[in-house]
């Protein structure tokens, strides 16, 4: 219907203007009452998905943060085994190190072979220190617990007391863990 014909046409009575509206678009009261009420029932529908989808969202993104944590915490244990592991062989090989240098310290110099035996000390402690073996400075160093053991303490004159004097056995680090403390004497 054109608009001009609308408004020529009086309502009949009892019928608003609107009825007449919705009934030229073919829709009546009932008909538009129930599809309103369909539109909020698909509202309330999607507002519920909606937050059913942010829920499940949120579940998935603590997980996912869970499984990071975990990842990481695995790493580091299965990081810190290797260390230990590591840590347990290379104290193994301290000794030895240990005996090469007193030999090498009392080694007479006029024998040749004392050179091959020096060549070997210098290799096995390139092998220990690519590895990540590393000794501890202690001499002129202030007394520390946590990297030297105290095997003697001296009176020195002109040195400060708790410092360390002289080490009798050298200590050794792999990474920040100390492998074995420096055996060390302590001034008084």
């Amino acid at each position: 219907m054109s608009s001009k014909k609308m408004k020529e046409e009086k309502p009949e009575e009892g019928k608003s203007s609107q009825d007449e509206i919705n009934n030229s678009n073919g829709i009546n009261r009932e008909e538009f009452a129930e599809a309103l009420a369909e539109l909020e029932a698909l509202r309330k529908q999607l507002s519920e998905a909606q937050d059913q989808a942010a829920e499940y969202k949120d579940g998935w993104q603590r997980a996912l943060a869970d499984f990071q944590n975990y990842k990481r915490r695995t790493e580091a244990e299965r990081a810190e085994t290797y260390q230990t592991a590591v840590g347990n062989i290379l104290k193994r090989y301290l000794p030895i190190l240990d005996d090469m240098e007193r030999a090498l310290a009392a080694r007479p110099a006029d024998l040749a072979w004392t050179n091959g035996i020096d060549l070997i000390y210098r290799k096995l402690q390139t092998i220990l220190e690519n590895e990540g073996l590393k000794r501890i400075e202690a001499e002129g160093q202030p007394f520390n617990p946590n990297f030297h053991e105290a095997m003697a303490q001296e009176p020195v004159e002109g040195v400060e007391p708790g410092t360390v004097i002289g080490v009798t056995l050298q200590g050794y680090m792999l990474g920040e863990r100390v492998i074995r403390p420096a055996g060390v004497r302590v001034a008084q």
